[in-house]
């Protein structure tokens, strides 16, 4: 399980990587956009593409770091046995499921768009869409590792 913590842990890093990178080109974007009147559909595409990569990736960490939302209002008066018994069931029952799911449909959705050679339907878009797609599954089997660390830590307890 030491092997899913660590590969968490440098997706993690790697997320941060692509956040500053689309800070870098959301200034760049702006600055040409509001100073010389100049733009490209396919930079502000990016822009979403990297923006997807780290939301999708960021979910695992997340969840990874126990900083995902939830109701902590009731969650942090419950004893450690009976939060376990909701990280057990949520895990088991909700994100794995979910993120098998998830992982079924969107290896079909990537297929789909690579047979398809599918690109941007904005003129100057960027080509090669089903790169951007195949994140979602990617993202989601990440998401499902956790899950499976989540379970293993929880059994191994009792």
């Amino acid at each position: 399980m030491d092997f899913i913590d660590k590969t968490i842990k440098y997706l993690g890093y790697f997320t941060a990587f692509i956040l500053c990178i689309l800070v870098l080109l959301v200034v760049y974007d702006a600055t040409l956009r509001y100073l010389f009147s100049s733009g490209s559909i396919a930079l502000q595409e990016l822009e979403w593409h990297l923006f997807d990569a780290v939301i999708l990736f960021g979910i695992a960490y997340a969840l990874q770091q126990n900083a995902h939302v939830r109701v902590d209002i009731f969650y942090n008066t419950f004893s450690q046995k009976n939060k376990n018994i909701i990280n057990l069931i949520s895990s088991l029952f909700f994100i794995l499921p979910f993120s098998i799911l998830i992982i079924y449909v969107g290896l079909d959705f990537v297929k789909l768009s690579y047979v398809q050679n599918e690109i941007s339907s904005n003129p100057g878009g960027l080509q090669y869409r089903f790169l951007v797609k195949s994140i979602m599954p990617l993202a989601f089997a990440f998401l499902a590792l956790v899950a499976i660390r989540n379970i293993y830590n929880i059994w191994k307890l009792k």
